[in-house]
């Protein structure tokens, strides 16, 4: 397909809209070759015909890792602790950056995050978005960290219409007209920003990539050490899939016996059965992940185009507005580098690796006593839990977004170190140091608040 074909009459809009905004050549072309697929009418579908499950046997366990322990702690100096830090969190109605969400003990993602990095002495870098990047460098001047984490700006991709395939306009917020091309766009923009010579430069070697709001998620000394003395290209922690985690992408093998990833968007409607089926695919992407920097350069230096799957998302173009004009979003996963890498391995982790806050349900249970932060700034299931898992089901047209779960909690969270399972129906106000024991039940079917009174403890069903 050509310039001239009818199908491609847009792309110069978008070349020009780019080079207008500044983006760097590989990022023009990298979005050029992902647009010729959109005009194709590819979906960025992967087909169960074309991989197979990954059997138990063929990862490595991250529990049986601890003799590589005192390599680690020797590469550490080699390592820098790369954080994706570009969402704004519009699931959970947050207008600024998400990591600047107190999580914990009065902290922030940002300051525990920093706080990490300043213990375990490593090397701290930061991937904003265009819409985190003023919020986060506000922040960091506030909290005057010792050490100033290294600072690039993931790229970005203009908004496609659906209808025409034409460059989306929003004249009232052009910003709107953009979006964050997923976090697959770190590796090229490591390259583009030159973050990833100055690693190089400076001797780092290894860089562990994880989501800013998994604070489960530092530097293992035992996973660093097997990866640096391995010497492996690339590496993704996997962790087995419960009912819970049936969305969340996951790995398998295609047919020429590379890793792969595949993402819930490029799963046929027709295998969707397949998709969810944790025992058929058992293992999923943690967002965890380990590059050999080296490997990397080598790999970007010989094709800055990298083609990682593509992801096509329809949206609206204003997220507020259904109204809005119908766009696509082009975007990609990190974890779907593991397909280029000849070597790539997983590692299957515990779900302590990954605790993340994505709704505000996750953000109850984090601020709760069912997770403990650690002297090293670690957040991890609490001691005293008989299980590993909680389910939580917070009503949301009450719950759903930030200042209306913080209004409902204002006197504190409850304690859920005991608990097995929350639901919570209408319009329910907590007091201070209220307990719920096993499967607890709350619902409140008026059309006003009621108050759960100080100090009050609760199991099974409760209607307020």
């Amino acid at each position: 397909m050509t310039l001239e074909s009818p199908d491609l009459k847009h792309l110069p809009e978008f070349v020009e809209k780019m080079g207008a905004a500044g983006l760097p050549g590989p990022v023009i072309d990298t979005f050029g070759y992902y647009y010729e697929k959109v005009v194709s009418g590819e979906k960025g579908m992967l087909s169960e015909k074309d991989i197979a499950p990954v059997a138990d046997d063929e990862l490595e366990d991250a529990d049986a890792l601890a003799g590589y322990s005192e390599a680690g702690h020797r590469a550490r100096q080699k390592t820098v602790m790369i954080k994706l830090n570009g969402g704004l969190g519009t699931s959970m109605g947050l207008t600024t950056a998400k990591s600047l969400l107190d999580i914990k003990g009065g902290k922030s993602f940002l300051e525990m995050i920093l706080d990490q990095a300043a213990h375990m002495g490593v090397r701290l870098s930061l991937m904003n978005s265009f819409n985190t990047q003023d919020d986060t460098l506000a922040a960091l001047s506030r909290l005057r960290p010792a050490t100033e984490p290294d600072i690039f700006l993931q790229n970005r991709y203009p908004k496609i219409l659906r209808d025409t395939l034409a460059p989306a306009s929003w004249p009232q917020d052009p910003d709107k007209e953009w979006n964050p091309p997923g976090h697959g766009d770190i590796y090229t923009a490591l390259y583009t920003s030159g973050m990833l010579d100055a690693f190089l430069n400076d001797g780092i070697r290894y860089a562990f990539i994880s989501n800013s709001d998994n604070l489960g998620a530092t530097l293992d000394p035992d996973i660093l050490g097997y990866f640096s003395e391995r010497q492996l290209p690339f590496l993704m922690e996997v962790a087995e899939r419960t009912p819970s985690d049936t969305k969340g992408g996951h790995i398998a093998r295609l047919r020429d016996g590379r890793l792969v990833l595949r993402e819930v968007a490029q799963c046929p409607e027709s295998e969707l059965e397949a998709f969810v089926d944790i025992s058929h695919y058992r293992y999923f992407n943690t967002n965890n992940i380990w590059v050999n920097l080296v490997f990397l350069k080598e790999l970007l230096d010989t094709h800055p185009v990298i083609h990682l799957p593509m992801i096509l998302n329809p949206k609206s173009l204003d997220p507020r507005d259904n109204k809005s004009p119908a766009v696509y979003q082009i975007e990609t996963a990190m974890g779907a580098a593991i397909s280029l890498f000849q070597g790539a391995m997983a590692v299957r982790v515990n779900k302590d690796r990954l605790i993340p806050v994505k709704k505000c349900n996750d953000l109850l249970v984090v601020r709760s006593d069912y997770i403990t932060a650690t002297d090293d700034f670690r957040l991890v299931l609490n001691p005293a839990r008989r299980s590993d898992r909680i389910k939580i089901h917070l009503d949301a047209k009450f719950y759903g977004k930030i200042d209306q779960f913080d209004e409902r909690f204002a006197r504190g969270v409850p304690s859920l170190v005991g608990c097995e399972s929350l639901s919570v129906e209408g319009d329910v106000m907590f007091g201070k140091g209220v307990v719920l024991k096993g499967h607890v039940a709350i619902s409140n079917l008026d059309p006003f608040q009621k108050v759960i009174p100080d100090n009050t403890v609760i199991e099974g069903n409760l209607s307020v």
